[in-house]
């Protein structure tokens, strides 16, 4: 009989956990892997309201039509104005609440968008200074074009503040991100300067962020983990900074582009988005 075929259990006495650690030794410390990440579910609403919401069903009949025949080049609205309370209710239970949340600041007020279930639908509602609501939507598309448009000053210029003590890498990775910058127009890849991996110290840090200063667009990503987006003050360039399920900071990045990928609806998002509302109002009609 071989030695294997002898075996009846795993050898013990090695692997981790196995040594005793010597007296003051301590041993290794992990970063606890991310955990919760949010899936689709899917879900029909109460007939009754589905029965009292004739409005609220044309409506996501249009809505189902606009994901059908959505394409990239595209953003779809749907005004939500005057819609009574079962339609509204109908609305909420069949879209429900997605990953991405936005808020774009505005001096007279402020635009709140939430990303619905269905990926690449996006209720957008805009208050007034009293946060009064002034409208509301729907919109088709792969990233609200009015927290993309709204997302830089008007006269976004970068600072150059004093060099003070403790700043080494600082000016290096403002001159890069100024340089690409300028030379960001449709079609240009994104380009990221990797914070994590960049020698730096905490002043160059606070001298970045007093450098580029801050927008007006602020996007949270809920996954695996959450992704915190801000638009800087200087056009195009993005903080972006990824955490896991504990909230501990696992990837500090500055992009430059149009909007990071990260916060937006793939294309094939959108199509499967329609062919789930799809199975929904076949379901509840």
């Amino acid at each position: 009989m071989s030695l294997l075929s002898g075996m009846t259990r795993p050898p013990v006495g090695f692997g981790p956990g196995s040594q005793t650690p010597e007296p003051g030794e301590e041993g290794l410390a992990y970063l606890p892997m991310p955990s919760g990440m949010r899936t689709y579910e899917p879900h029909l609403p109460d007939l009754d309201a589905c029965a009292a919401g004739c409005a609220g069903m044309a409506l996501l009949e249009r809505l189902h039509a606009a994901l059908a025949g959505w394409t990239a080049s595209e953003e779809r609205h749907l005004p939500l104005a005057g819609l009574d309370d079962p339609a509204r209710t109908l609305l909420a239970e069949v879209l429900g609440e997605g990953e991405v949340s936005v808020r774009v600041a505005r001096p007279d007020g402020r635009i709140d968008i939430q990303e619905a279930a269905l990926a690449g639908v996006w209720r957008v509602r805009e208050h007034g200074a009293d946060g009064a609501m002034l409208s509301e939507a729907l919109l088709v598309g792969a990233f609200p074009t009015v927290a993309r448009a709204r997302a830089f000053p008007a006269a976004a210029e970068p600072r150059w503040p004093v060099a003070q003590e403790g700043v080494m890498n600082g000016p290096a990775i403002l001159t890069e991100l100024l340089d690409r910058s300028a030379a960001g127009r449709p079609g240009v890849p994104a380009h990221a300067v990797n914070l994590s991996l960049l020698p730096h110290t905490p002043e160059d840090l606070a001298w970045l962020d007093e450098a580029l200063g801050t927008g007006c667009t602020t996007v949270l990503s809920r996954g695996y983990g959450n992704c915190r987006v801000e638009a800087t003050g200087v056009r195009h360039i993005w903080r972006v900074r990824y955490y896991n399920s504990v909230d501990t900071l696992i990837l500090d990045t500055i992009e430059v582009s149009g909007v990071p990928e990260v916060v937006c609806a793939a294309p094939e998002d959108i199509a499967d988005s329609a062919e789930r509302l799809g199975d929904i109002l076949s379901a509840i009609r």
